[in-house]
């Protein structure tokens, strides 16, 4: 096939295949597209996607869109306060609906919130490529994609019908939730998409009134597996309480608290990724300098 782009890879014992188009696998108008992943649930994943895209707007000044891939459970209309459906044009195009500066797309805009999405893998998959072709993104610098948590057929579908310009990590210092993030990194290496860093995320709990830090949920976790993958952690987040309180209130902390730890440390992250993605762009103009290998 003519400038063809394929992907062949083994993952629990199926094969997988797939071969686009090198013009189908880019949005129009979208720069760059990022996959902020976890292996395992209940690590403040969408969190930090949410937080991420909000700094990125609003602390680095980029033209940013977010897309929800968590179909089953899609937090963005809650932690981005959107409880509207998205207009559609002329063209049968979705219209992202946009807050603190961010250009949103959610199945929790099409569906109401207390109606369970039961559908098939096919469906899942069907759903997640209009919700990131089918929408109207305009001219974006990036698009952060929440991934639901796993290694199952929407990441797989994500990952082999947008082109990826890198994937971040979250995950908490818990020896539990490492080994899934491990597996996460592991399914993205193997479908050639380059890890920009890893988030600790509940780094420590910080008390508010000795100051001392308590390491909840272990210290050095993190660190360690990013060091035995070659990778580098890009960002640590505490844990706080403007943080849930933001989340449920549908005012991301950068937002509600732009001068807090917590907000500095998710402007810290945001930076770190632009940077990134400055290098492995970088990279890709001159291949033969590159020694850059993810595995």
């Amino acid at each position: 096939m003519k400038n063809s782009f394929r992907i062949f890879t083994r993952l629990g014992g199926v094969r997988y295949y797939a071969a686009f188009g090198s013009k189908d696998l880019k949005i129009d108008g979208v720069k760059d597209v990022i996959a902020v992943a976890s292996g395992k649930g209940g690590v403040g994943k969408s969190t930090t996607a949410v937080n991420l895209a909000v700094a990125l707007a609003s602390k680095c000044q980029l033209k940013v869109g977010l897309l929800d891939a968590d179909v089953y459970g899609p937090s963005v209309p809650m932690m981005m306060k959107i409880d509207q459906k998205p207009e559609v044009t002329k063209d049968m195009k979705m219209v992202p609906i946009e807050n603190y500066g961010v250009k949103c797309m959610s199945m929790g805009f099409l569906v109401p919130s207390s109606s369970p999405v039961v559908w098939r893998g096919p469906m899942v998959m069907s759903a997640l490529r209009k919700m990131s072709r089918e929408v109207d993104w305009g001219n974006l610098d990036i698009l952060v994609i929440d991934m639901p948590p796993g290694t199952g057929d929407a990441q797989l579908t994500t990952t082999q019908t947008l082109q990826l310009s890198g994937a971040l990590i979250v995950s908490t210092p818990q020896d539990v939730a490492l080994i899934d993030a491990r597996k996460g990194i592991t399914m993205f290496s193997k479908v050639q998409v380059p890890i920009l860093g890893l988030v600790e995320n509940m780094s420590c709990f910080i008390c508010p009134h000795c100051s001392e830090p308590s390491f909840i949920f272990g210290k050095g976790g993190t660190h360690r597996t990013a060091a035995e993958m070659g990778l580098k952690v890009i960002g640590e987040i505490p844990i706080e309480m403007d943080i849930r309180k933001g989340s449920d209130d549908g005012v991301p902390v950068v937002i509600s608290a732009p001068d807090s730890t917590v907000s500095r440390a998710y402007g810290e992250v945001a930076v770190n990724v632009v940077n990134r993605l400055q290098e492995l762009a970088k990279e890709q103009e001159h291949p033969e300098s590159n020694s850059t290998r993810f595995s």
